[in-house]
């Protein structure tokens, strides 16, 4: 009897360790990592006219890969499906501007924020318009999908018609054909990804920057899957504060902003 006793806890004790085991084979070392790109979203990121990815994120993303030594695939997704994708383990890590805002940490966590800008709504120069709930009511806002921007329109602006776009360069195309009135959008993708563009002559902002937290949050961050917040999230948080301490992040910014977007 006491040898069938300990034969079970031996064989019980051994289940344990191989299960332990197999747990430690399947944690990822994460030298190489899948990266959700939007690609529709210039400066940040876009698809140039050879067919490949640049902008601000792009470069930023390559940087960061570097400072893990990590080999990187970049995976360019509508930003409506980027946290679907991650969540289906199609990608591990998300780098398209997105905002870490409460709402968005109870379905997955982030890195530390790395920029952070207000959002402004940009109309055809010279139009008269005001930017408040009754100013715009009746008017049309565009918005892309998804974005911080759609939830604030949509829970500020009631008595407007919301026409939400996959993409915020739809939304630009359509505020130019007159088929909208306003769009509301980041501020520095309205300025440097429409207005200092020959298609956004005539056009400017209006109204106030918005960075309510509540809406806005804090700031962009990495967006990971909760169950590699330990792991996944030290390393870009790691990489993020060495490439802010040895300059790369401010050549890059320098490269493609007047201003500097980071965080503090």
């Amino acid at each position: 009897m006491q040898r069938r006793h300990l034969i079970a806890r031996s064989a019980l004790a051994l289940t344990a360790l191989l299960g332990a085991t197999a747990v430690l084979a399947q944690a990822p070392d994460w030298k190489k990592i899948r990266i959700g790109v939007e690609g529709a979203y210039p400066p940040f990121s876009e698809v140039g006219p050879d067919g490949k990815l640049k902008g601000f994120e792009i470069d930023l993303a390559m940087a960061l890969c570097a400072e893990m030594k990590a080999e990187c695939q970049l995976v360019q997704q509508d930003f409506d499906g980027l946290i679907p994708a991650l969540q289906s383990r199609k990608i591990d890590a998300i780098i398209a501007s997105m905002s870490v805002t409460d709402e968005r940490k109870k379905v997955i966590a982030f890195s530390n924020p790395y920029y952070n800008t207000p959002a402004r709504f940009t109309a055809k120069q010279g139009v008269q318009l005001d930017a408040t709930p009754a100013g715009l009511k009746g008017k049309k806002i565009a918005v892309q999908r998804a974005t911080i921007h759609e939830k604030f329109a949509a829970d500020t602006f009631k008595q407007s018609e919301i026409v939400r776009y996959a993409t915020q360069d739809q939304a630009f195309l359509d505020l130019k054909s007159g088929r909208v009135d306003v769009t509301l959008a980041d501020m520095v993708a309205a300025d440097v990804g429409f207005l200092k563009t020959p298609g956004g002559k005539g056009y400017a902002f209006v109204g106030p920057k918005y960075d309510d937290v509540k809406y806005f949050g804090v700031g962009s961050g990495v967006g990971m899957r909760k169950a590699d917040e330990k792991t996944l999230a030290k390393k870009f948080n790691d990489a993020i504060a060495a490439v802010k301490a040895n300059g790369t992040f401010k050549k890059l910014n320098d490269k493609y902003f007047e201003y500097d977007i980071s965080t503090k």
